[in-house]
């Protein structure tokens, strides 16, 4: 039922349902000694509530507190399908004319035991400075932080069905990546080989693109994220870089594959094979109860132990899902501990600036007796063109 702004549409109780996700948020945000989180669209809004919305001009935000039921804030031209979500609280819409305070100030007077509130959890790395100013000034008391850390982690430890998803989008991904090999020639640019990927990767199923794809070539490909050219044309002994990946289900495949074309010196084959050791080694040690840090260190003591070591340039990798870049971050000095269902990265590169970089990328999941790469496209050194 689509209500005026500022007034309220009854759900059921939050303390009926059976929302596993909600309840461990709020578990956790109650352990953290957070009163209540605010959440807008994004990774984390659909892995609670299995919808997407835009994030938009229109702020559209769910306040979920520790104590009593969750309410919405929503554009009333999002109201058909906010309905759709079955949301367990409040809903409290508005309208372009009359401005979305209204209906903040009307969700505030919901939350009666939130007026005294000392401290409210942000999604600090997706929520707008608007949006943060509205709640501000309905809860002129609390005291707002970062708390999209706490709000990420309930989605940290992936389900059967996520990694399906994943799986399928990674299987997409490569169909796609192996179409698009067969069709490169030299004399091609980086922009016109991106399309011939971007074109391949929705014929084969892709609901969406994980990001961008990156096709960076010869000193291009010494970038780590370079942008596609118009005016480059591939030649023989360039490295070809392709980093892309699919979206299926709300899911991200993040691959990235290094060939060269028609041709390798001994210099580059080294070079390459340097990356394909750290990979390799890399995915060898992941296991449930390592760290982060070791993972990464394994992986950076191959690069660095070789005659290569000056041109490492990141991590090992990082959490892979919803979000294309989440957590885990598998980098020195983070030592969290890797558990079973974990999905991440596992990236080496090198990169000589302004001649030639390489990368190979695997999407792996962490399983109870070791892990599970859920890539499967060849790391062996190919010649393409």
């Amino acid at each position: 039922m689509v209500e005026s702004p500022g007034s309220k549409t009854s759900c059921p109780g939050f303390s009926k349902m059976d929302n596993s996700k909600l309840l461990k948020l709020v578990d956790m945000a109650a352990k953290a000694g957070v009163d209540a989180v605010a959440l807008v669209p994004g990774p984390n809004f659909r892995n609670l509530f299995g919808r997407d919305f835009h994030l938009m001009e229109r702020p559209l935000i769910v306040i979920v507190p520790t104590n009593g039921n969750p309410v919405a804030i929503v554009p009333n031209l999002e109201m058909a399908s906010f309905e759709k979500i079955g949301f367990p609280g409040q809903v409290f819409d508005w309208r372009d004319e009359d401005g979305y305070l209204a209906a903040f100030e009307a969700a505030a007077n919901a939350l009666p035991d939130l007026k005294h509130a000392k401290r409210f959890g942000l999604e600090a790395q997706r929520m707008r400075a608007f949006e943060q100013m509205a709640l501000a000034r309905v809860f002129p008391e609390a005291t707002l932080t970062d708390a999209h850390q706490l709000i990420s982690s309930i989605r940290l430890i992936k389900t059967d069905q996520d990694v399906d998803l994943l799986r399928e989008a990674i299987s997409i991904s490569e169909a796609a990546l192996e179409a698009t090999l067969e069709q490169v020639q030299i004399g091609q640019t980086e922009m016109e080989i991106r399309s011939i990927l971007m074109r391949e990767l929705f014929s084969h199923g892709a609901e969406g693109l994980a990001f961008g794809p990156i096709v960076a070539a010869s000193d291009n490909s010494g970038q780590p994220h370079g942008s596609s050219r118009t005016d480059y044309q591939i030649k023989a002994g360039d490295a070809l870089l392709i980093d892309f990946g699919a979206s299926f289900g709300g899911y991200n495949a993040d691959i990235t594959r290094t060939f060269f074309v028609r041709e390798v010196s001994e210099y580059n084959r080294a070079f390459y094979e340097t990356v394909q050791a750290a990979n390799e080694r890399g995915k060898d040690a992941v296991r449930a109860g390592k760290t982060a840090h070791e993972i990464d260190d394994v992986v950076q003591k191959v690069l660095e132990e070789s005659q290569f070591a000056e041109f490492r340039r990141h991590k090992t990798g990082h959490g892979l899902g919803l979000d294309v870049h989440e957590a885990p971050q598998i980098m020195r000095g983070n030592d969290e501990v890797l558990e079973a269902g974990m999905v991440f990265t596992v990236e080496p590169g090198l990169y000589r600036i302004g001649e030639c970089g390489v990368r190979i990328e695997d999407d792996v999941v962490v399983t109870e007796s070791g892990v599970d790469c859920l890539t499967g496209f060849s790391r062996e050194l190919r010649l393409v063109g």
